[in-house]
């Protein structure tokens, strides 16, 4: 890895009912995500993506080897072009806010931290 490349190429949500995280993320995002085939024991519903355009992307993973949890990496997903709009979807779509809406700089942008329907800590970021 250089400075060239993404130091991020794919992310993976632990869920412990994947037909629930989807439908939260779904939800706040506007958006569908679409089944993954099973492999390895692996459930996984993908975040839209283009394959091959070099932009990262991820999905929300079920097996034995994904357990939801409020400790460790933290992931900033994308909630441009309006923060406060998914903000305002994630309590009544099951989640829970922990870290409300802050400014980083003018530069930089703005961040929250909420609580997803599988008890995962998730980050969001947005210019506005």
């Amino acid at each position: 890895m250089d400075k060239t490349t993404n130091s991020l190429n794919w992310f993976e949500i632990p869920a412990t009912d994947i037909s629930r995280a989807q439908k939260f993320y779904e939800t706040i995002f506007d958006i569908k995500m679409d089944p993954m085939p099973e492999m390895m024991g692996m459930k996984m519903t993908g975040f839209p993506m283009e394959m091959g355009n070099g932009k990262a992307s991820g999905a929300l993973a079920q097996s034995q080897y994904h357990t939801p949890g409020m400790n460790g990496s933290v992931i900033y997903l994308n909630a441009n072009p309006s923060i406060d709009a998914v903000i305002g979807k994630i309590e009544t779509a099951g989640g829970k806010m922990i870290m409300p809406k802050m400014q980083i700089s003018p530069e930089i942008g703005y961040m929250a931290y909420f609580v997803d329907t599988e008890g995962n800590r998730v980050a969001l970021h947005a210019q506005n």
